[in-house]
């Protein structure tokens, strides 16, 4: 298939092309610059220079294609939550219009957008898709956009929410984060570290995508993690053994967190436990289910990735 990807050189997205381009699709990547752009042509795809708040500098790009994947967000303008909108809405004009023809048409096209399990907010409880929601602040734009996606389905195109968990894999994220602070020899924990982070290793993220995009039947909200339910505590116990020197653990209780930190401490101090049986009813299944239990292999990926 025709696939239009956007932040195919950011965290996720980056493991998606991968994903997509060894499953056969030909796909088109938005990028910000021509640096991006030699990236993305590296890894097989069609490098497209635009910007997501300016829908003219891709609409052409994406009128052409068979599906879509929306990875990218922009966190750095402070106008995040408009500009996904932006996006979004001239992603699903562009699934709607008439397409050209291909040899490798499928039935329908289909869209599928990158949310993310702090719509939840806490859940002690484990919760599936259809838990109900409680969006912590920094993902409190999430509802409107998910609903925005699910709403543009019907005939000819079907419409998709992912949403992932911690990411983990490779040098970056929060658990990447974790692992540098380590190697420093400081590591704060918001909280009392006794709080659920439901996590997921980068491969296995893109290998879901991947999936929903080649099953005609895949519609609707999929949760996206490994079910280990590791506590914060148990990730840099599980770190400590494999450093040269033993970091030091500082608690920062939350409000002095939030002064510091703004919103985002409220997402690091959530207790979540989070349930992906809709992915797993697709035949998909995690390669890797723990990110204590795989420290040592999860620190040297981080090494090699800083070099």
């Amino acid at each position: 298939m025709r696939i239009f990807l956007t932040g195919a050189t950011g965290y996720i997205g980056a493991a998606v092309l991968d994903a997509l381009v060894r499953a056969g699709h030909d796909v088109t990547a938005l990028v910000r610059n021509n640096e991006k752009a030699r990236i993305v042509a590296k890894r097989s795809a069609h490098p497209v220079i635009g910007n997501l708040a300016e829908p003219d500098s891709y609409r052409g790009a994406a009128d052409a294609q068979d599906g879509y994947v929306h990875a990218a967000y922009d966190s750095r303008s402070g106008q995040g939550p408009a500009i996904d909108q932006t996006a979004l809405e001239t992603i699903i004009a562009a699934a709607k219009r008439p397409r050209t023809s291909g040899a490798t048409m499928p039935a329908s096209r289909f869209i599928i957008y990158t949310s993310g399990v702090w719509i939840l907010g806490q859940t002690p409880e484990p919760a599936t898709e259809d838990a109900p929601i409680n969006p912590i602040a920094t993902a409190s734009f999430r509802p409107a956009h998910e609903k925005i996606v699910l709403d543009a389905a019907g005939d000819g195109l079907r419409t998709i929410v992912v949403r992932p968990g911690v990411v983990y894999g490779r040098g970056d994220g929060i658990v990447g984060d974790m692992f540098k602070a380590a190697s420093n020899g400081l590591v704060r924990v918001v909280g009392d570290g006794n709080n659920h982070w439901p996590l997921f290793y980068d491969r296995d993220l893109a290998d879901l995508y991947a999936r929903l995009a080649a099953n005609e039947a895949a519609r609707g909200i999929y949760h996206a993690n490994d079910e280990g339910d590791e506590r914060v505590n148990d990730i840099v116990g599980a770190i400590k053994p494999y450093l040269p020197v033993k970091p030091d653990v500082r608690y920062v209780p939350i409000d002095e967190a939030r002064h510091k930190m703004g919103p985002y401490a409220d997402a690091l101090a959530l207790d979540q436990k989070v349930r992906s049986p809709r992915a797993r009813a697709l035949g998909w299944t995690p390669t890797l289910h723990s990110v204590a239990g795989n420290a040592a292999r999860l620190l040297e990926e981080w090494r090699t990735s800083r070099n």
